[in-house]
């Protein structure tokens, strides 16, 4: 059986002892803690994401919803759950995704350095060509002709092995934060090869992705899409 905490605070950063389930502070519905976000109050009084659950202190746990956590603010939720004066900053959706960007991007820069990310049109194609792409990264901003061919090429191709299978495409990010992760300019196509590096990139997308989203449950084309 899942193990249910607190449904208001946690006592702290979570162990192997933990609750995988949670109550979400504003919809008090209980859902999986990869679809919450953990707010904890730091030092200052000041009300922050824990994106990666370790900060110290009672956490309050809120949908990973954009919309949802402009609601806690509005709501004043955080002084209510942490039952406590705290400061709780207007940006606070805004700067949830501006962190959640900087995981996704950190990420790709930690499979780039495993070398399970290749990046350039030709390579990219090439790649998918051989059935060897895991998933294919596209900028948000990219140009759609080029995005276009390629997820032809996806869609016929399939993954590794060449299987018969939907590939993953990443559009949450800029060209810019792109650039950022792989350390080169103009970035807007990329692949991961397979790896556990890849798998945590993937995932802190869909994470991303379903932040931005209004609220509903669902991710895109199929969960294939994000």
């Amino acid at each position: 059986m899942l193990a249910l905490a607190d449904p208001d605070l946690d006592h702290g950063p979570r162990t192997d002892r933990s609750a995988t389930m949670r109550m979400c502070a504003v919809s008090c519905e209980v859902r999986p803690i990869d679809e919450l976000i953990r707010f904890v109050v730091s030092p200052q009084g000041e009300v922050i994401p824990d994106l990666k659950r370790k900060l110290p202190g009672r956490g309050l746990w809120v949908r990973a919803s954009r919309q949802t956590v402009a609601e806690a603010v509005r709501r004043h939720q955080f002084k209510r759950g942490f039952k406590r004066d705290v400061q709780v900053a207007a940006t606070l959706p805004a700067d949830t995704e501006a962190l959640l960007e900087r995981s996704c991007t950190e990420a790709l820069a930690m499979a780039a350095k495993a070398g399970q990310v290749i990046s350039g049109f030709a390579k990219v194609e090439g790649l998918l060509e051989q059935g060897r792409a895991e998933a294919l990264i596209h900028a948000s901003d990219g140009a759609a002709d080029g995005i276009r061919k390629l997820d032809a090429i996806a869609g016929q191709r399939g993954g590794n092995g060449g299987e018969s299978r939907h590939l993953p495409i990443v559009t949450a990010l800029t060209s810019a934060q792109l650039d950022l992760a792989l350390g080169r300019s103009n970035v807007i196509h990329a692949a991961l090869l397979a790896g556990p590096a890849s798998k945590t990139f993937l995932s802190r997308c869909q994470i991303l992705v379903r932040y931005r989203m209004d609220d509903d449950d669902k991710t895109g084309d199929g969960g294939q899409k994000f």
